[in-house]
């Protein structure tokens, strides 16, 4: 609440400061900025267009724009401005790594791995780009190639809860379900009302028929959020081998009215 407050403080000392001087360029940058935190992307976009009007060798700008365009799923629109600002600056390592991301969303999986790689080049210890990697990697299905890329993000930031979660991802598309049980586990004592990771043990649980412990973690994900689990529960096929279990059944029942 606080932050969203001093969003909107900035945006207005932003405003004010255009008022007087509309040609500041990193005002209308830094009024982007403020708007794109606060989930108004079109008016950031806006914002960015007026700053790049007057100073068009902005890379940080494009990059900001891009990620807009992003954010609205204008992926193919965000490319573009990533490749300007690479044009400008082609050491930007964050527009590598948003370049990557948007390829990936574009199912381009080979050119995401090779622009973050160009990422880590120029940033070896950016542990998002090494995330972003593993995830392009195993949305590719090379979850062997993708685990290392989480294993080094991991050594760089080991307390991030999306990386032991896709590692968790990773080693159960592997058939290595203790050891994705135990990655799902140190997500947990970041973030432990994730209701996706409780899910997702249960899961590796169910595949080995450790039927206790899947209904304990599948009950902890449906006490989260009971509607959307009980129904992905219904029909994945992780839980066919205990679906017959009298426990399980009532577990998806749902809570009695």
């Amino acid at each position: 609440m606080e932050n969203l407050r001093s969003l909107e403080e900035a945006l207005m000392q932003y405003d004010q400061q255009l008022t007087t001087h509309p040609d500041n360029y990193k005002a209308w940058n830094n009024r982007g900025v403020a708007l794109e935190k606060l989930g108004r992307y079109e008016d950031a976009i806006a914002s960015y267009d007026k700053a790049l009007a007057l100073q068009p060798d902005l890379p940080e700008t494009w990059n900001n724009r891009g990620i807009a365009l992003a954010e609205l799923n204008r992926h193919q629109d965000a490319l573009r401005c990533y490749d300007q600002a690479l044009t400008l600056q082609p050491n930007l390592s964050q527009a590598w790594n948003n370049r990557g991301i948007s390829l990936r969303k574009l199912g381009r999986y080979q050119a995401a791995v090779a622009s973050h790689d160009k990422a880590i080049a120029i940033q070896p210890n950016d542990w998002q780009a090494w995330n972003n990697r593993g995830i392009a990697l195993y949305e590719s299905g090379r979850y062997r190639d993708a685990l290392i890329s989480y294993d080094k993000s991991l050594v760089i930031k080991p307390n991030n809860c999306e990386t032991w979660t896709n590692r968790g991802n990773a080693l159960g598309k592997l058939g290595r379900y203790e050891n994705a049980i135990d990655s799902y586990g140190e997500a947990l004592t970041i973030q432990p009302d994730q209701a996706l990771i409780w899910y997702n043990k249960a899961c590796c649980y169910a595949l080995q028929r450790q039927v206790d412990l899947a209904i304990e973690n599948l009950q902890t994900a449906i006490n989260l959020n009971s509607e959307r689990y009980i129904e992905m529960a219904k029909t994945d096929s992780d839980f066919d081998k205990i679906r017959r279990d009298v426990r399980f059944r009532v577990l998806l029942r749902g809570p009695v009215s």
